[in-house]
């Protein structure tokens, strides 16, 4: 934790906002505080209130509407009709696992000819590979359903197309100028699709294909809504907007998790040492990357048997051999991690540079990634780190908030084969006697298009409160903002002219646990990791602000609110 973070802090209500959220406030009985929260985030009537607090899956949109849904349709009725073989592809991430096997798995209920394939991460790349479609093409495939991938795939599906196999696209990544010459193409974000929403996942969208199969062929809903678990824990880790249907599939399939967990995920669960009521955040820390390292350390299509697991015997053994793959993917992650800080720490150029580009050819393809958004911890700037892969230069970016990583690496496209991605993180693939090249130029184009500002860790802070307002009431509504996400992030407090109720608390050398008070209120737990630092200041016992999120800590049965320290300033207004 570092002092010289930025704290953008919300804007002071103007007449207007002022009045709304008065009206809130009564409307629907809630404190002041939150009030103001929730007009913050658009939420400023009635009626929206209760479609943000009691999200409804009949406010799902109809499947449909979606560019090429009657195509896809159609396709599948015509190949289940004519007893073709179906075969279901899907990334090796999360999102492409839980896709693969949610729409694999539904399938499988009334359809026997179908199979899945997941590439593997090493030997065939990211999307659509060569491999995948010749193993078509000798397993008599006649239809391929691509979930997560596929919308770059223009060679792929045009030779595939050659050898007569069809393919449907349900792809939510960034399309090119042209689309694949597929039978039908699902992606709310190419330019002609009118889906009100654009911003679902690949398995999000393998649902809503689902869900239009089911209704042209009579299937009851609720056969589909058994799947909510997979899109929901797709929506945690592929860091989508949790808005709009995002937050209603979320909500549903958090409920079902929390409920009726099918044997893979409650497996999981518990090999993850996670209790009581889970929430997206230990989705996202606890199981997704589990699910991950499957495909990081040996091959994607062991998540995929252990969703599909039905008998709770073979969910624990899938589970526990994905924990031990965790655990090799931590290895390998913490030693890559401290060999590219080595590297930057000793080059005036990569240490002075705007952006970080790192190569070196015996790093583990699988842990690329996570490396990145570690890197970007200890230099706050737009990271790509690269490994050699078949021939190539493979690389793994990850961005800063606020910059659109995806558009700069579009920049430097004449150096590359391939890429895709989102603003906040991406792939790609170039020839290895490029890196240097591409090193330059992406630092060109990052120095060229960032603010200063977005080159300095921040925190965005929802809303200045005391600690009087933090009442039993006030996080039971806070709980129901939920669940938590991009665009609806757990609420960010500061609080000024606070004390140390008794001295801090050290753990593990590197984190602290306070005692806090303002005025007498409290005293509240606060801990603060990484935040030996502020020590010697903390003790002068001059007050000081926090800026914090809340959460519920239970010990021995005994619940108590706590505050997950965020930054700390040592002076107050």
């Amino acid at each position: 934790m570092k002092a010289e973070k930025r704290w953008i802090i919300q804007p002071v209500a103007d007449e207007n906002r002022a009045l709304r959220e008065a009206q809130m406030e009564q409307e629907i009985n809630v404190p002041p505080a939150i009030s103001k929260l929730l007009v913050q985030r658009g939420i400023d009537s009635f009626e929206k209130a209760k479609h943000f607090f009691r999200p409804s899956l009949e406010d799902l949109h109809d499947p449909f509407l979606m560019r090429d849904m009657d195509l896809a349709v159609d396709r599948l009725q015509k190949a289940i009709a004519e007893g073709e073989k179906i075969l279901v592809y899907g990334d090796y991430d999360v999102d492409g696992s839980t896709a693969v096997a949610l729409f694999y798995g539904f399938l499988c209920r009334f359809y026997e000819a179908v199979d899945y394939y997941i590439p593997d991460r090493y030997a065939e790349g990211y999307g659509i590979s060569w491999q995948s479609i010749d193993w078509a093409e000798q397993n008599g495939i006649g239809l391929i359903v691509a979930l997560d991938c596929g919308i770059k795939s223009l060679d792929k599906v045009g030779e595939a197309a050659r050898r007569g196999i069809d393919f449907i696209i349900c792809d939510h990544h960034r399309p090119g100028d042209r689309l694949p010459a597929a039978v039908a193409v699902l992606d709310p974000k190419r330019s002609d699709c009118p889906y009100p929403y654009k911003e679902l996942t690949g398995c999000g969208i393998g649902f809503k294909l689902a869900q239009a199969l089911a209704s042209a062929r009579r299937i009851p809903a609720d056969e589909v809504l058994a799947y909510l678990d997979l899109v929901m824990v797709s929506t945690a880790a592929d860091i989508v907007p949790i808005t709009g249907e995002n937050r209603i599939l979320a909500y549903h399939g958090l409920q079902l998790l929390n409920t009726s967990p099918r044997p893979g995920l409650k497996a999981l669960m518990n090999v993850a040492g996670l209790a009581g009521e889970v929430n997206i955040t230990q989705v996202v820390f606890a199981l997704a990357p589990r699910i991950n390292a499957a495909g990081r350390i040996k091959h994607a299509r062991e998540a995929v048997k252990l969703l599909l697991a039905t008998a709770v015997s073979d969910a624990e053994d899938f589970a526990i051999e994905i924990n031990r793959y965790n655990l090799d993917r931590r290895n390998f992650d913490s030693s890559i991690t401290d060999e590219a800080l080595v590297m930057i720490e000793q080059d005036d150029w990569l240490r002075n540079a705007s952006s970080t580009v790192l190569y070196q050819e015996n790093w583990h393809k699988g842990v690329i990634g996570i490396v990145a958004s570690r890197c970007i911890e200890h230099y706050h700037r737009p990271t790509i780190i690269f490994t050699h892969s078949n021939g190539k230069a493979t690389g793994s970016a990850r961005s800063v908030p606020g910059f659109d990583l995806y558009e700069a690496i579009e920049a430097c496209a004449e150096l590359l084969e391939q890429f895709g991605g989102h603003t906040f993180a991406a792939g790609m693939t170039l020839p290895v006697e490029n890196v240097t090249a591409f090193r330059l130029k992406f630092d060109e184009v990052v120095r060229e298009r960032i603010s200063p500002e977005q080159l300095i860790p921040s925190v965005s802070v929802d809303l200045e409160i005391s600690f009087t307002d933090i009442t039993p009431k006030f996080y039971r509504l806070l709980k129901q903002m939920a669940p938590f996400g991009p665009e609806n992030m757990p609420p960010v407090f500061v609080s000024h002219g606070l004390e140390l109720y008794r001295n801090p608390y050290i753990m593990k050398e590197k984190h602290l646990k306070l005692e806090v008070h303002q005025n007498g209120t409290g005293p509240f737990t606060a801990v603060a990791f990484g935040a030996t630092g502020f020590l010697d200041q903390l003790m002068t016992k001059k007050p000081f602000s926090l800026c914090y999120t809340l959460e519920e800590n239970v010990f021995r049965g005994n619940r108590t609110l706590q505050l997950m320290v965020k930054d700390i300033r040592m002076s107050t207004p």
